[in-house]
């Protein structure tokens, strides 16, 4: 062996645990690390100009590759600001490891520059919460930190590393890479369910989450499709199977299918395969309660944690989401004859999905989303944050083979940008589209930057309606005409856009939409439209006039 610094050590287990790209914002705190990657070409350092920005690009390469997204931020503000993508890793079940520089080990506890309790801070929002205080156990310390943030449900780990600990000069020994672990169900569960299946009269499949990847995917639709089954996607994970599939449903969270809805009313039996059903996907666990009288529930999960905790589980089945659908697939029972629910299904999504003319409306949302799916194909991928905006998108947007969506399932704001951001550098032969609200975007709106440094190619669309527009709906729902605090006063974006050096332009009317949006496609590099909506058409499905009326 021979002796290296903590810095150096750290970023050799970053390379030997397969980490090809680090996000951050630099601090003084880490220099010894920013001095390793100097020398590790193979790791591309994507400098961004918020900590917020680094941590949800981190959270959806995560999502994007199923390995930690890795993030570097400094302590104290630098900390604090990264924390919002720490809780979004958190509730999403996406696997990452953030990197705090800390203060000198002799320095703690004395309220010293920046000083922030790591463990204390962040324990209630990540999986792991550690610091390392000794540089020969920094191998040790990654190798646990990537275990833990893939390993049953996958979440974010946060590690301090104190700013003297990474200039030590100091002999380790390397750890090897950490593999991921591949459980597969217990054959009597499977039994077990498959009889439960036979018995059933209406069954509904709800998919996507913890450790859903594209094997999964392919797999389950194989079984789903064999056997009729209605599939669900919960909330915000629509590309947990091909929207092409016939017997895809739709999604569930906010502003659903009225009619998937009434399925999951009705069903006898529902096959929960990935999901925590948390409050989003559940309607606030009113459509599906957490005892569910008159209906069995098989829960599958990789986490056997989850399984119980919230949800009676009438037969838990703790497995890798890969290995249950591969064999759920390859399983033949000659008894079971297929449903026909799940065709009928998807023929409601269909329809439900098609978007209809609004009169009265200078641009209209759906007619756009469809002008995207005839010009775009199917292996885009959308960003979004939070906002009634997305709702257009979440219904008309034809979802493919993951990934292909990118949106937060925490409901956090300014998340479109930076995850395009990072899928534009993941799949660089992909179109990426980020699609923001007026307020959404600008709370980091500021990544613009880095697509321009690091030469991304993606779209922005911002629906500008003057409001953050989900909060004037529920505001006018529950206290009618008395608007207070949702006004916004927004810049030019498109002068914004070329500022940054972009492209950009401006869409007032729906008949205008189409030729932009081929405008825009025929070029590289950042483009946007801004498109300027009414915030009476507060969404897809309803106006505020009609709040009022009711």
């Amino acid at each position: 062996m021979t002796t290296r610094t903590g810095g150096q050590i750290l970023v050799d287990q970053l390379k030997i645990q397969g980490c090809d790209r680090i996000f951050t914002v630099p601090g003084e705190s880490f220099l010894a690390v920013l001095d390793a990657l100097h020398d590790a070409p193979e790791i591309d350092l994507v400098v961004c100009r918020q900590e917020g920005g680094v941590s949800y690009m981190a959270d959806a390469d995560g999502k994007m590759t199923g390995r930690p997204g890795v993030a570097f931020v400094t302590r104290g503000p630098g900390a604090t600001n990264a924390s919002a993508g720490v809780h979004v890793a958190f509730q999403d079940s996406t696997p990452m490891i953030m990197f705090v520089g800390d203060l000198d080990r002799a320095d703690r506890d004395r309220e010293g520059f920046q000083e922030i309790d790591m463990a204390a801070f962040f324990g209630p929002i990540a999986k792991w919460a550690a610091r390392i205080d000794d540089a020969r156990r920094i191998p040790e310390y990654v190798a646990r930190a990537w275990r833990v943030a893939t390993s049953g449900r996958p979440g974010p780990v946060v590690v301090a590393i104190p700013e003297d600990m990474l200039r030590d000069e100091v002999e380790a020994v390397d750890r090897p890479p950490i593999p991921p672990i591949n459980q597969p169900p217990c054959a009597g569960a499977m039994e077990a369910m498959f009889g439960l299946l036979k018995e059933a009269t209406n069954p509904v499949a709800i998919i996507g989450g913890a450790g859903w990847n594209p094997a999964a995917a392919h797999h389950f639709e194989t079984f789903a499709a064999r056997y009729g089954v209605p599939v669900a996607a919960a909330f915000r994970r629509q590309d947990a199977i091909d929207n092409s599939c016939r017997v895809y449903a739709g999604q569930l969270g906010y502003g659903p299918n009225p009619k998937l809805q009434q399925r999951i009313r009705e069903a006898d039996l529902l096959l929960v395969v990935g999901a925590r059903l948390g409050e989003s996907t559940t309607d606030g666990y009113k459509l599906i309660t957490p005892d569910h009288p008159d209906q069995l529930l098989v829960h599958i999960h990789p986490d056997p944690n989850e399984l119980g905790r919230v949800f009676k589980a009438d037969l838990p089945i703790c497995a890798e989401m890969d290995e249950f659908a591969e064999i759920a697939a390859d399983w033949h029972d000659p008894e079971l004859l297929p449903f026909k629910a799940g065709e009928e299904a998807h023929r409601e999504w269909l329809e439900w999905s098609e978007p209809k003319a609004r009169d009265g409306v200078d641009l209209d949302l759906g007619p756009c989303v469809k002008a995207m799916r005839d010009a775009l194909p199917a292996n885009t991928i959308i960003c979004n944050g939070a906002g009634n905006f997305s709702g257009w998108w979440h219904r008309y947007w034809h979802y493919g083979v993951m990934p292909t969506q990118l949106a937060p399932t925490s409901g956090t704001m300014g998340y479109g940008l930076p995850a395009a951001v990072a899928a534009a550098l993941r799949f660089k032969d992909r179109p990426v589209v980020c699609v923001a609200g007026d307020g959404d975007f600008l709370m980091n709106g500021q990544e613009l930057a880095t697509a321009v440094q690091q030469g991304a190619d993606l779209l922005v669309i911002i629906v500008d309606n003057g409001a953050y527009g989900t909060i004037r709906m529920h505001q006018e729902r529950d206290y009618p005409q008395r608007v207070s605090g949702t006004g916004l006063a927004n810049p030019d974006f498109v002068k914004l856009a070329e500022a940054f050096g972009g492209w950009a332009s401006r869409v007032d009317f729906t008949a205008e939409f189409a030729p932009a949006l081929d405008a825009a496609m025929q070029r590289k590099g950042v483009r946007l439209l801004h498109c300027v909506t009414d915030v009476e058409v507060i969404t897809n499905q309803t106006t505020i006039s009609a709040l009022h009326a009711r």
